[in-house]
């Protein structure tokens, strides 16, 4: 179980597109990459989140464009630790943050977007 969090057309709805195949991992992915502005990321990191983003988690990003999440984003990374673990299902802080820290790259790579996501 976890968060499938993408950046979405306002208009449309439709995951928005990169200009490149990321290779960002999360829960699932692609293998070979996608272009997809879309990310899944274990539940097993919702503590954290609620941590820093406060009483809605990872969901305060929810309809918000990319670029207002941006420095919502790098606020609450900076806040936690750089404790990476080898296991990706590890509930450490430095995993939700590598996680924070792909989404915010996919923020940078399309401002215009809308967070949707679960």
């Amino acid at each position: 179980m976890g968060y499938d969090i993408s950046l979405n057309d306002p208009v449309t709805g439709e995951v928005l597109e990169l200009d490149v195949p990321h290779h960002m991992r999360g829960s699932t992915y692609q293998v070979g990459g996608t272009t997809r502005a879309w990310l899944s990321v274990t539940y097993n990191y919702a503590s954290h989140f609620y941590a820093v983003l406060g009483e809605d988690g990872i969901r305060t990003l929810y309809g918000k464009s990319g670029a207002q999440s941006i420095p919502l984003l790098r606020s609450a990374a900076d806040k936690l630790k750089d404790d990476v673990s080898s296991n990706y299902w590890d509930s450490t802080e430095g995993n939700a943050k590598a996680a924070l820290m792909q989404l915010l790259a996919l923020a940078q790579m399309r401002p215009d977007g809308v967070w949707d996501g679960d």
